[in-house]
């Protein structure tokens, strides 16, 4: 299922598609500032492209965002739509990304939990079980790296697909709990719970995908919510699969203040509360069952809610490897420059090093201008732009 094409809605949405750039740096490609942009026609496309403006429609709604990677379906769904050029990045190596996972390895895992899941009918669950090895296989890759729950990641906002969000839910709450040092089994448990806890949907009859679940009617959101139960009905007898797993399944709704669905419970098991954070925020950076935000808001909506919806512990933690600005964001500071994202700084997401494009006038600079945050005191972020 890919979220951002299917739909009635979203075919006449894509009929009136267009190039969005800023308007102040339209066409800039900035040759040696750190980030060059170029118009791309997409049947010369090979994949892997990084889109530097998003493609949306004529009401800006964005349907791919700037910073999404043009998979192979995606360039295919462009030409259907006969969406001759897009604007895509051409990044130097000043631009350090670091992912929790690599790009490639997410796609194949994507492709893995797709394939299983689009085969599975309520509760025939025999084909369920291979994801237990996905999870283990993505617990591997993270600890693999050296280092990992010391460094600071560029999570950026993708797609609404369902499947990707499976996995970076994965991925997430699988880090999230190695930095609280949760036993190895329970996180291997957290993993697999993650990868179903939408289960549920599956077993959906109104229209859910490609839209903020805020805008159902009352009879559908009634239904909507039971999809946590359903999920959970249809494996709680399976005797592979543990209770951490199965309540992830019931409870990733639910919050601290009562205010979750569909049980309302402000008693929650602690695995649940750490899959809670993380779904929350990539649900938000994602736009999966809601309007999709920015890496920054999303970080201020759990601080936000801090103590209040989500446990402050565990947001803490997960605040601590997740960058505010992650790399590539092109930024304004609060002396009305302009800047690119090119590294973090370990331990403080939100201070990380800017390679300045722009003075306060909009002057394109011509030498090459570093500022790290961290020696910069007087110099904050106070909008991005991308």
């Amino acid at each position: 299922m890919n979220l951002l094409w299917g739909s009635k809605v979203e075919r006449k949405a894509l009929s009136t598609l267009r190039i969005w750039a800023f308007p102040a740096w339209e066409g800039s490609c900035g040759k040696g500032m750190g980030i060059n942009m170029k118009i791309c026609r997409v049947e010369e496309l090979k994949g892997n492209e990084v889109l530097d403006k998003p493609v949306m429609t004529s009401d800006y709604t964005i349907l791919l965002a700037s910073g999404t990677v043009l998979k192979p379906e995606y360039i295919e769904k462009l030409k259907d739509f006969e969406i001759l050029e897009v604007a895509v990045r051409e990044e130097s190596a000043d631009i350090q990304t670091i992912e929790i996972l690599k790009s490639e390895v997410e796609e194949i895992f994507t492709v893995k939990v797709k394939e299983i899941l689009e085969k599975h009918t309520y509760h025939h669950n025999e084909n369920l079980m291979e994801l237990c090895i996905t999870a283990d296989r993505i617990f591997s890759e993270i600890v693999s790296e050296e280092n990992v729950i010391e460094q600071v990641f560029d999570i950026k906002e993708r797609s609404s697909d369902i499947y990707e969000h499976s996995i970076s839910l994965c991925t997430l709450a699988t880090l999230t709990a190695l930095k609280l040092k949760l036993p190895e089994d329970s996180i291997r448990s957290i993993g697999i719970g993650c990868l179903l806890h939408d289960i549920g949907l599956r077993y959906l009859t109104i229209p859910y995908e490609n839209q903020d679940v805020s805008l159902l009617s009352d009879v559908e959101m009634a239904e909507y919510k039971k999809h946590t139960i359903y999920g959970y009905t249809a494996l709680k007898n399976e005797s592979w699969i543990s209770d951490i797993s199965k309540n992830i399944i019931l409870y990733h709704h639910e919050r601290l203040d009562g205010s979750g669905f569909p049980l309302k419970a402000a008693s929650i098991p602690y695995e649940c509360k750490i899959v809670n954070v993380c779904d929350a925020f990539d649900e938000l950076i994602c736009g999966v069952g809601c309007e999709r935000v920015k890496v920054h808001e999303a970080v201020e909506y759990l601080k936000t809610f801090k103590n209040i919806k989500f446990d402050g512990t565990i947001v803490d933690v997960f605040l601590e490897f997740t960058a505010v600005y992650p790399a590539d964001s092109q930024v304004m500071t609060n002396e009305g420059e302009v800047g690119v994202v090119i590294r973090q700084n370990k331990d403080f997401p939100n201070r990380p090093v800017l390679l300045m494009l722009y003075d306060k006038n909009g002057v394109k600079y011509e030498d090459r201008i570093i500022k790290d945050l961290m020696q910069e005191n007087h110099i904050f972020i106070e909008k991005v732009l991308n």
